[in-house]
């Protein structure tokens, strides 16, 4: 009677360790995030530099890669409103009031959508949080557009990359990047 007892205990401790084990597999396109001001661009060891002890914002995407795939205007159709990423809405926080060209946004987190087209996109701040992909997108929570024109890339580039950069000493002036492919948007925001 005891040795059955045990035995039925062991069973039941191996199938929760065996269970405990099993993973699923990793996501096909990893989050990232992208700090401004962002002085850590060389060495992701370190936490985000801090200006006064202050971050003025923060993007959170996933990167998809090319892998051999004409993406935009084909993968990603123009004229349409996309995620700015993979898997979920992109959001973007600003910890404090900002100015996107010579536009004000207040401080808070917004999805980040884009409506690209060859020449030039439409880049959408929107009030509506946490959605999968664009599939659910609300126009009447749009609380900002500004358009920026298409350039080129000098080379491939094969995940989409987000990033901001320091567009004069002003710490307070960047640049927020968007590359992926052989695209690249450039959108000045101040804070």
């Amino acid at each position: 009677m005891k040795f059955s007892g045990l035995l039925t205990c062991l069973l039941i401790c191996f199938t929760f360790v065996a269970e405990a084990q099993t993973l699923r597999g990793l996501d096909k396109s990893p989050m990232d995030m992208a700090y401004y001001p962002d002085d850590f661009a060389h060495d992701r060891k370190f936490a985000p530099a801090k200006v006064g002890d202050k971050v003025f914002a923060r993007i959170t995407y996933s990167r998809p890669a090319k892998k051999e795939r004409d993406v935009f205007g084909k993968l990603i159709p123009y004229g349409k409103v996309w995620r700015v990423g993979a898997n979920e809405a992109t959001e973007i926080k600003f910890f404090t009031d900002a100015t996107i060209q010579g536009k004000k946004i207040k401080a808070g987190v917004y999805s980040f959508y884009a409506i690209p087209n060859e020449t030039e996109w439409t880049l959408i701040f929107n009030t509506d949080l946490d959605q999968w992909g664009a599939y659910s997108y609300k126009p009447e929570l749009d609380v900002l557009r500004v358009t920026a024109p298409v350039k080129k890339t000098e080379a491939l580039v094969e995940n989409l990359s987000i990033q901001f950069k320091n567009m004069k000493d002003n710490v307070k002036d960047s640049v927020l990047l968007i590359a992926w492919e052989n695209t690249l948007v450039e959108v000045p925001v101040s804070f």
